[in-house]
């Protein structure tokens, strides 16, 4: 695309581009039983997971390089302008590429709360945690920010801060991911209680004593779905 094309309409271009080519994926088949197995208000077009992301891979390495506000505009371009959900997936791929690794520094936070916001739904928010990782990784000043979404109404905001570090394994800040699942601890939000759970497993690889521990002394406060959760791998310790 020439330098001097209008931005609008170049962003505009790149939609169109993507949800033809996703279309060009799928299988129209499948499109209504993955909808449902969703519980989505947003129809699919049908394209599996493998296809979504080659599709959308092909076309990011025809687009790139994309500076951070092209980055970032591209990305809200695609989710935006969505008619069907795998157009977000694909926002959501571009958000993780691995050539924008450059471009998830703390300056991405409010692109990630306004699509955590609007997603609202656990496949969204779970395919955004690694990025929130990545932010953190580069910019410690994150805890800021997710210190904030721990106490925020959103659920879906909770969620993500308490999963952000499902991958660190032995790199994970061990008291800021407690102090992040400490205000969900009470909660009966389903999908708290899973992500509490979710993120004690994982710690459990790597620190298993520090999850005994914690566990033992949190009995009162965990649901019996967190408590099942962090515990899986740990029978008969």
């Amino acid at each position: 695309m020439p330098a001097t094309a209008n931005p609008a309409a170049v962003l505009r271009r790149r939609c169109a581009d993507m949800a033809t080519a996703l279309r060009v994926a799928a299988d129209p088949a499948r499109a209504a039983g993955m909808q449902a197995y969703m519980k989505s208000a947003m129809p699919f077009a049908g394209a599996p997971a493998p296809a979504m992301r080659r599709t959308s891979h092909a076309l990011f390495k025809q687009w790139w390089p994309l500076d951070e506000t092209q980055w970032r505009n591209t990305i809200l371009a695609l989710w935006q302008t969505a008619a069907f959900r795998e157009q977000r997936y694909a926002a959501i791929e571009l958000l993780s590429w691995g050539r924008a690794k450059a471009h998830r520094q703390a300056s991405a936070l409010p692109l990630v709360e306004q699509l955590v916001v609007e997603g609202a739904w656990w496949d969204y928010i779970d395919a955004m945690a690694p990025v929130v990782g990545d932010i953190l990784r580069a910019s410690p000043s994150t805890v800021t920010t997710l210190r904030r979404w721990s106490r925020h109404e959103n659920v879906w905001l909770r969620r993500i801060a308490i999963l952000c570090q499902l991958d660190f394994k032995h790199d994970t800040n061990v008291p800021l991911l407690f102090e992040l699942m400490a205000p969900s601890l009470d909660s009966r939000e389903f999908f708290l209680r899973k992500a509490i759970g979710w993120a004690l497993r994982q710690l459990a690889r790597t620190q298993p004593d520090v999850v005994l521990r914690y566990v033992r002394e949190h009995e009162s406060q965990l649901s019996p779905l967190s408590r099942r959760e962090a515990l899986k791998h740990l029978a008969g310790r």
